[in-house]
């Protein structure tokens, strides 16, 4: 079976995750989607295969050398993002795609086009695989499922290329940030890992953003407004009030590279009471308290002038990885020669986002970032070119030969 065609397979899982479920994994399918795979890598004769209740699926490929090698792991996510849903996914194949617009569903008028996707020309000539224009496709991060997956089945086919013992893993819950909470990192026994979970090919990143989710909520005075002079209190007002407050150009639509940002992702509310949702993000970690700082700062201005009407509540997320990967260069050297072995060109780039590798690096288990090949994540417009993945799952392979040769030259 080729990475194709495990992809195609399991985009057809149901795994979109839910935020408001509070439980883990936060929808059923993410579970009968690990089952699935359990099941695979049982017919596949893997070792040490485990299936937590939480979703949480991890297995080894033991390694063919008798000199000692690291264990290295490899990990990707089940579920697919909230933002569009993944039920009922149809995909196509483009064959030799020619750099015009790809009607994806005529009916409606859904088109992915070069005009507003300049990204496209990069794969003239490829096969792509695209939506139907009805839901998302689930490149993130079911390409990088098919990736570890196929590697290891090539490494299996080919005991010439020496390697260790690989540890893979496929946990739930990514896109709602609970993706490595419950991930257990002794059990998983890798001295270091990488999420394939980037976008497009060549990317390899261990920078990310620091990261907060903050919550305002304004209470306010409801009176007739006939007769509200100097009685009613306008929660809704006052929030946009708060809004306006913030830096007009430090928001995701004016910010790029390494430029952090406040982003309102949600509003909802009433006269009597009004709650607004940031994400708050920056790469650097001074800069980062300082936004958390901004909006204390903000949130002491309103209630200055309407007495105890705000609270803030502010939550860390993850923090930037680079400081429990740089320290150990290797890691990041290997992957790059790898990619170069596979005749795919570094691209380091910071994410603009967050990675189950941030939060497993702070957990102890060092885990930078790899392309899987997708482009246009999280919603009707996402597409990935066949050529990439086949790539990714060369990496894969590259990285488990020279992390053995390393060892026995060492």
């Amino acid at each position: 079976m080729t990475v194709v065609d495990r992809f195609l397979q399991y985009v057809k899982f149901d795994t979109q995750s839910d935020e408001q479920t509070n439980l883990t994994p936060s929808t059923p399918g993410q579970m009968v989607f690990a089952q699935h795979l359990e099941k695979e890598l049982q017919s596949m004769g893997l070792k040490d295969i485990t299936l937590d209740d939480n979703g949480y699926l991890m297995a080894t490929l033991p390694g063919n050398v008798s000199h000692k090698v690291p264990t290295v792991g490899f990990i990707a996510h089940l579920d697919t993002s909230p933002d569009m849903s993944g039920k009922h996914v149809s995909p196509r194949i483009v064959e030799n795609y020619d750099g015009g617009d790809i009607t994806l569903n005529a009916e409606k008028g859904i088109v992915l086009s070069p005009s507003e996707f300049p990204e496209l020309l990069n794969y003239v000539g490829q096969a792509l695989i695209v939506t139907d224009g009805n839901t998302l496709l689930g490149a993130d991060d079911k390409a990088g499922v098919a990736e570890i997956i196929s590697a290891v089945s090539y490494l299996q086919a080919h005991p010439e290329i020496k390697h260790g013992d690989i540890r893979i893993a496929f946990n739930p819950d990514e896109e709602i940030g609970q993706g490595a909470h419950k991930f257990d990192v002794e059990r998983f026994g890798a001295e270091w890992a990488y999420t394939m979970d980037g976008g497009e090919i060549g990317e390899l990143e261990y920078e990310n953003f620091n990261a907060a989710v903050a919550r305002i909520t304004f209470t306010g005075r409801n009176v007739h407004p006939g007769y509200a002079k100097h009685k009613m209190i306008n929660s809704l007002r006052i929030a946009n009030q708060f809004v306006i407050m913030l830096p007009r150009w430090e928001t995701p639509e004016h910010t790029e590279g390494y430029e952090g940002f406040y982003h309102l992702v949600g509003m909802e509310g009433t006269v009597e009471q009004t709650v607004l949702t940031y994400i708050i993000r920056d790469h650097n970690r001074d800069r980062f308290e300082r936004r958390k700082k901004e909006m204390e700062h903000l949130t002491r201005k309103i209630n200055n002038e309407f007495p105890g009407c705000a609270q803030l509540d502010i939550k860390d997320q993850y923090y930037n990885m680079r400081e429990k990967v740089e320290p150990l260069p290797h890691i990041i050297e290997i992957a790059e020669q790898a990619m170069r072995d596979a005749d795919v060109v570094p691209k380091v780039v910071p994410i603009r986002g967050g990675t189950d590798g941030a939060q497993l690096s702070f957990k102890g288990l060092p885990c930078p970032n790899l392309f899987a090949g997708g482009l246009n994540f999280h919603g009707r417009y996402e597409f990935v070119p066949i050529p990439s993945m086949e790539k990714a799952t060369d990496v894969i392979v590259q990285i488990a030969r020279i992390v053995a040769e390393r060892a026995e030259k060492a």
